[in-house]
């Protein structure tokens, strides 16, 4: 396999037949050069510590000298050739300190190191990259029962992401000065908006009010227990922003992309089809239709075929997955990347088999990696989310923070916690039943009650924010119309027979 391998690349190279192989890529005069810089003046290790590492050295022994060097930086002492006589006296390999001096003698300047550093690092990419494509090259003749192709394609991905994210220092202190000058222009972006939102809009008044709109970087998660509609909710949000970009040729809104690894994108398109449409989803799905019907179809195509609504529906994906084809999108998206909606967390797997052995541990490194998707994108990141049965033992269904399934750090990671309720799921399963020492009038009296609670919460939704990390916290109530699983903002007659909302 080795022998098929090298052949290959050296086809590539145009090299076989003469050396039979290539040097990997190195600079060794850089290599001195930097480390001599940081030997005759340790300041020039500040310029290199944030990206440089000893692995990135090509020759061994540089690694070596570069790890010393970094020990006794970090400890707070001077690095230079007499600090490190103890270190190398007898090291075979460098043969002596002599080598050292020779490093500090034959500096012409340290002006250089930062720009020394960066070759370094940039002939040790250059060699991971040859190592991943090798290593590609093997796995792929190495077809086992284990992986398939798809999956070496992820993990390659994955490989070639972090890789991406070595030395990667474009954080860092930024002065108050210049961090208030972003705050004061946000702050005069917002007043200059006809509306109250600064974040992508939901298409929903009264949450768009709450929330301010969805904010980039944002981590959000939307749970629920089943049939409360998470998916539903979600796919309106997705698709109200969607909208809205398409409405505002890109000044509102958002291009979107859905991971659902719970429903077929034919699946959800015809939810949308079926809301845009307004053509009850239970009439599509029993094939009770009529001309009108694809009429109106016809109609609602135009529209929802425009909309910047992306749909992969890849089952089981790997959070790195997520991350890659989030990048993938953002690059090549007519309108970029404003929203990403994943269906459900629960059924992200982690980076490796072996995460998946601790739930708790697999769940908290999706977590992270959600938040580090919304940071590294800059656009908000909506998570669903399942809920313990711990909410149905209780006679107040609504659920609370401690009913989040499987980690705690769901809470934690999260900029926005929200749950969605619906009393009139459970209200219509709770019909009161004779007692059997209860008298007509007081059955009657609390049948009456319960009628009339029904007929409150009838076609309405709570969406109840209970962790906002940059704004209040309470309920939202919503319209919810069954037969097209679809919500939306509740009459003003509506809002006022429930009641205010709670702030």
């Amino acid at each position: 396999m080795e022998t098929v391998t090298t052949d290959i690349f050296d086809r590539l190279s145009g090299q076989a037949g003469k050396t039979g192989y290539r040097v990997m890529p190195h600079n060794a005069e850089a290599e001195q050069g930097l480390l001599g810089a940081i030997l005759v003046n340790n300041k020039a290790y500040e310029k290199v510590v944030e990206f440089l590492r000893p692995e990135h050295f090509y020759d061994p022994v540089h690694a070596r000298v570069f790890e010393a060097i970094d020990s006794l930086v970090n400890l707070g002492r001077i690095a230079d050739p007499v600090t490190l006589k103890g270190y190398f006296e007898n090291d075979p390999d460098l043969g002596g300190t002599s080598y050292l001096h020779d490093l500090a003698a034959n500096v012409v300047s340290v002006i250089n190191a930062e720009h020394y550093g960066r070759l370094i690092h940039d002939l040790f990419l250059r060699r991971r990259l040859i190592d991943i494509g090798e290593e590609t090259v093997n796995d792929a003749f190495n077809q086992t029962l284990d992986g398939d192709g798809l999956s070496q394609i992820e993990q390659t991905e994955a490989k070639l992401f972090e890789l991406a994210s070595t030395g990667d220092v474009k954080g860092g202190f930024v002065s108050f000065k210049d961090s208030l000058a972003i705050a004061i222009r946000n702050a005069e972006a917002a007043f200059q908006r006809d509306t109250p939102i600064t974040g992508v809009t939901t298409g929903l008044i009264d949450m768009d009010r709450k929330l301010g709109g969805l904010h980039k970087s944002d981590l959000l998660i939307l749970a629920g227990r089943p049939s409360m509609g998470k998916t539903s909710l979600a796919v309106n949000m997705g698709f109200n922003a969607a909208k809205a970009w398409l409405a505002s040729n890109g000044k509102e809104g958002a291009g979107v992309a859905f991971f659902s690894l719970e429903m077929s994108a034919d699946q959800l398109a015809g939810r949308i089809l079926a809301d845009e449409a307004q053509v009850p989803s239970e009439k599509i799905r029993r094939g009770d239709l009529k001309t009108d019907d694809f009429q109106r179809f016809a109609e609602a195509m135009q529209l929802v075929g425009r909309a910047p609504f992306y749909i992969d529906d890849t089952p089981a994906l790997s959070i790195n997955a997520v991350r890659t084809r989030s990048r993938r999108l953002a690059r090549s998206a007519p309108g970029g990347l404003g929203l990403i909606i994943v269906d459900y967390l629960q059924l992200l797997r982690g980076s490796s088999a072996k995460s998946s052995e601790n739930r708790v541990q697999e769940i908290s490194e999706i977590t992270r990696g959600l938040k580090a998707i919304a940071k590294e994108l800059h656009v908000p990141v909506v998570a669903l989310s399942q809920l313990s049965r711990a909410v149905e033992q209780r006679e107040d269904k609504r659920p609370l923070l401690s009913d989040l399934r499987e980690s705690g750090s769901i809470e934690q990671d999260a900029d926005v916690v929200m749950f969605v309720f619906r009393e009139q799921y459970y209200l219509e399963r709770a019909e009161p039943a004779r007692r059997a020492d209860e008298g007509d009038d007081k059955f009657n009296d609390r049948y009456q009650r319960w009628q009339q609670r029904c007929e409150d919460v009838h076609n309405t939704a709570e969406v109840i924010i209970a962790k906002q990390r940059h704004g209040p916290i309470g309920t939202v109530r919503l319209f919810f119309d069954g037969q097209f699983t679809k919500f939306g903002n509740l009459d003003a007659h509506r809002a006022s027979a429930l009641g205010e909302f709670d702030e």
